[in-house]
C-alpha cells in the first residue's frame, strides 16, 4: 500500500529506512526536496515518489494527499520538523522523526494538545536516540517508582554520518543541558564525567546534550536527568576546553567552515561498518533513599536500529488502535517493551 511516506528518504538514514522497509514488502512513496536526487533511489527500489519543498504550506500538504502516515528523516530538523508537522496536522495524517535534538523534541511536545484535538499521533526520536534509551528509562521507572533521578549513558561504535555529525556541530554553541529539578538548564560543556560499566568494560563518559533530557521526563516524571556519551579518556579535557569560545561557534561562516570539513572528511558508515558494530545504553534510577535499579541494553549499530524502529513506528501506526494521539515518546506510543521487538536487541536489568 502506498499509503505512506520517507520523506528525505535520499540522506543516510532515509535510504537505510526505505530499503529495510522494501526488503519487507513494504512500499511507501519516498520523497524529499530535490527530484534528482529522489527519482533515482525511487526507480532503482521500484517505489513511487514525489518531490515537494518545505518551505511552502500548500505545497507540504499537497505533497502529502492520500498519505496516512509520514516518517521523516530530512535533518537538521531544526529547520524541517516544525514544517512537516504542520502540513501532517493540515492533512490528519500520523507523524514520526528521527529527531535527537532538544529544541525540536520540545516543539513537538508543545503541540501535543493540537495533535490530539486533530486525532494525529506526533512521535519523535524514533531512531537510536531515543528508542532504546526512552524504552530502558521506562522499564527503570517501573522497577523504582518513587525514583527521583535518572542517568543514562550510550556506546557506540561504526562511525557516524554526515547528518549526524553535522547536528553536533549545530549544538556546540548552546552547550550543555540538564534536566534539574523538572526544568531543563543550561549547564557547561562537559558539565559532569563518570565511569559507566557497559557489558565489555567499563568507559569513561562525559554528559552531553541528548534528547533524552526532554524526553525521558515526559516519559517517566523524573525530575532530574543527566545523559552521558562514552569518549575516550583523553577528551573529557577537550570538552571542557570548548566551553571559553563556544560563543563563536554560533557564527554562521564558523558552521559553514565546520559542516563543509565533515563533507570533505567524514565517510558515511557502509554496511559492513554496521554490520561489524554494536552499541549499548546503559541506565541507572535513584531514589531519595539511595536505592537504586539499573539495566543496559545492547543493540545492533544505531543506523541499523533506526532503521528498524522507524519502519516498525510506522507499521504500528498504519495498523490503527493507538490508544492515546498527540505528541508522545516511543514508549508512551508503543510501550516500554517496544525495544525488546527490534532486531539483534538484548535487555538487562539489574538491581
Amino acid at each position: 500500500m502506498n499509503d505512506w511516506m520517507i520523506y528525505g528518504a535520499n540522506g543516510y538514514s532515509g535510504r537505510l529506512c526505505a530499503e529495510l522497509a522494501v526488503s519487507r514488502g513494504l512500499r511507501p512513496i519516498l520523497a524529499g526536496r530535490r527530484p534528482e536526487r529522489i527519482e533515482p533511489l525511487a526507480k532503482r527500489l521500484g517505489l513511487p515518489w514525489r518531490s515537494f519543498a518545505l518551505d511552502e504550506p500548500r505545497g507540504v500538504e499537497d505533497g502529502l494527499a492520500g498519505v496516512r502516515v509520514v516518517l521523516h528523516t530530512a535533518g537538521p530538523f531544526s529547520g524541517t520538523s516544525q514544517p512537516m508537522v504542520d502540513g501532517c496536522l493540515a492533512a490528519r495524517c500520523h507523524y514520526l522523526d528521527i529527531a535527537g535534538e532538544i529544541p525540536v523534541l520540545e516543539a513537538l511536545h508543545a503541540r501535543d494538545a493540537e495533535a490530539a484535538a486533530a486525532g494525529v499521533c506526533l512521535v519523535s526520536g524514533m531512531g537510536f536516540d531515543v528508542v532504546p534509551s526512552d524504552c530502558l528509562a521506562a522499564m527503570l521507572a517501573t522497577a523504582l517508582p518513587d525514583a527521583t533521578t535518572l542517568e543514562l549513558a550510550f556506546y557506540f561504535g561504526g562511525g557516524q554520518s554526515q547528518g549526524t555529525l553535522k547536528t553536533v556541530v549545530e549544538a556546540l554553541p548552546a552547550g550543555g543541558t540538564a534536566r534539574i529539578d523538572g526544568e531543563i538548564r543550561d549547564v557547561p560543556t562537559g558539565w559532569k564525567a563518570r565511569d559507566v560499566a557497559f557489558g565489555d568494560r567499563t568507559r569513561s563518559c562525559v554528559s552531553l546534550p541528548w534528547g533524552d533530557v526532554a524526553t525521558a521526563f515526559w516519559s517517566t516524571n523524573i525530575p532530574n536527568v543527566t545523559v552521558y556519551m562514552a569518549v575516550p579518556r583523553a577528551m573529557l579535557r577537550a570538552f571542557r576546553l570548548v566551553e571559553p569560545v563556544r560563543g563563536a561557534l554560533a557564527y554562521e561562516p564558523v558552521q559553514r567552515a565546520l559542516k563543509g570539513l565533515i563533507e570533505r572528511a567524514v565517510r558515511n558508515p557502509d554496511e559492513s561498518a554496521r554490520e561489524g558494530s554494536r552499541a549499548e545504553v546503559w541506565g541507572e534510577v535513584t531514589n531519595a533513599a539511595g536505592e537504586r535499579r539499573s539495566g543496559l541494553i545492547t543493540t545492533p549499530n544505531g543506523y541499523s536500529l533506526t532503521a528498524d524502529a522507524a519502519v516498525q513506528g510506522v507499521a504500528r501506526l498504519l495498523a490503527g488502535g493507538m490508544a492515546r494521539t498527540g505528541a508522545l515518546t516511543p514508549s508512551r506510543a508503543f510501550g516500554a517493551d517496544f525495544v525488546r521487538t527490534l532486531s539483534g536487541v538484548a535487555v538487562k536489568l539489574g538491581g
